[in-house]
């Protein structure tokens, strides 16, 4: 059985169809390529709502059986930009290493990463990442924590996810 992954693009536009969802694409496209486990990518693109958000993020992690949820837009601070309330409200544990790292990276890149806010944490068995919106910004986000991603996973009693150690070397403590 593939390991099921939920890829969330947060944006009013996009789930209306006024805007053409390149933050979720980006993600699917990152994924096939540093992962060499087989995966089923479960793709949704909803408005910036924060119930709606939650209700989302608690379905993927919960019924549909995520290990991973990737969201993407929502985590600037505009007042619709609610990713990361919605992200904090379901999970029980927060990991803000990762929006550390991510902002870390993204500041190398632009001075205005210290706007965004995204976050990560686990809601059950999932890890959920929020990402920017930004194609480039996804990658460059993922490329910084991703090694850390498979054994966030092993910890939380998840699948055993596999990379391309060309592209991200997965960090496993030696037994």
């Amino acid at each position: 059985m593939a390991t099921r992954i939920g890829i969330v693009t947060v944006s009013d536009r996009a789930s209306r169809g006024e805007y053409e969802d390149r933050g979720g694409p980006a993600i699917q496209d990152y994924l096939g390529e540093v992962l060499t486990c087989p995966f089923e990518s479960i793709c949704r693109v909803i408005s910036d709502d924060q119930s709606l958000i939650e209700q989302t993020l608690r379905d993927l992690s919960g019924p549909e059986g995520c290990c991973l949820v990737v969201t993407t837009g929502g985590t600037g601070p505009a007042p619709r930009d609610v990713t990361p309330e919605a992200t904090e409200a379901v999970c029980q544990k927060l990991l803000p290493g990762f929006g550390e790292l991510m902002r870390k990276v993204s500041l190398e890149k632009v001075p205005t990463a210290i706007l965004s806010r995204q976050t990560a944490g686990i809601c059950g068995r999932s890890l959920i990442i929020n990402l920017p919106g930004q194609p480039r910004a996804i990658r460059e986000c993922l490329d910084a924590v991703f090694a850390a991603v498979p054994y966030c996973i092993d910890l939380i009693e998840g699948p055993y996810l596999t990379t391309d150690e060309s592209k991200v070397k997965a960090f496993r403590p030696k037994k």
